[in-house]
């Protein structure tokens, strides 16, 4: 199941018109692994509201900080992964009040 911001639904030049850049650079950062769009039953590049953002986070990080293509990738993957071990703390936080709740009342 996915969510509403990661539902496919712009098609390459739609996401390129967007984000300002070329529909082959789009082409170019799929081959490298940056991004992975949905393909449709007819193999056509899907983006989602998620990838758009994803990729605008990535031009800024360039174009605003002069960080080259490699680094604005790993500063994105550690912020995708501080992000999922922050859910996971808070989500460990919550069992452990959820627990102390429960000794209380024991």
């Amino acid at each position: 199941m996915t969510t509403e911001n990661e539902e496919p639904r712009y098609v390459i030049s739609v996401a390129a018109r967007i984000l300002g850049i070329q529909t082959h650079t789009l082409r170019y950062y799929e081959k490298i692994g940056i991004i992975e769009p949905h393909r449709s039953r007819g193999n056509i590049r899907l983006y989602s509201d998620r990838d758009i953002l994803q990729l605008k986070q990535m031009k800024a990080l360039m174009e605003d900080l002069g960080i080259n293509l490699a680094g604005a990738e790993v500063i994105l993957r550690m912020a995708r992964r501080m992000a999922e071990l922050q859910q996971h703390v808070e989500g460990l936080e919550s069992e452990v009040r959820r627990l102390r709740v429960r000794r209380r009342r024991a």
